[in-house]
């Protein structure tokens, strides 16, 4: 299954010093790990949120999975295409352990 995630410079660096292999552990205040199912949403995360508060976003595509991935509830947080798997932080090292090859960017979009 293929999955998109949304992140800045930061997590990125994090992402990319595991040799693109797997996603960092989600801070305190972050109980969700959120991979979105379509690159579009990804983009507006990006764009639209990433970009004006860190000035960069990065939008990563990488697979999973499927039979595991389907352990998640697809969530759906507004319109039609905005769906994301919910994964709870505690289980995040798991869910890097069923990421089926390498994380990889597919855009970049950057404050002019």
């Amino acid at each position: 299954m293929l999955l998109y995630r949304p992140v800045n410079q930061q997590e990125l660096d994090l992402i990319a010093a595991s040799g693109w292999r797997e996603f960092p552990p989600r801070l305190p205040e972050q109980p969700i790990f959120y991979p979105v199912l379509n690159e579009q949403y990804a983009a507006q995360i990006a764009r639209d949120w990433n970009v004006p508060y860190y000035g960069v976003g990065y939008v990563l595509r990488f697979a999973v999975e499927a039979d595991y991935a389907a352990t998640f509830e697809v969530q759906n947080v507004g319109n039609q295409e905005h769906e994301e798997l919910w994964v709870p932080a505690e289980e995040l090292a798991d869910f890097n352990r069923h990421i089926l090859g390498q994380i990889e960017v597919v855009s970049v979009f950057k404050a002019e």
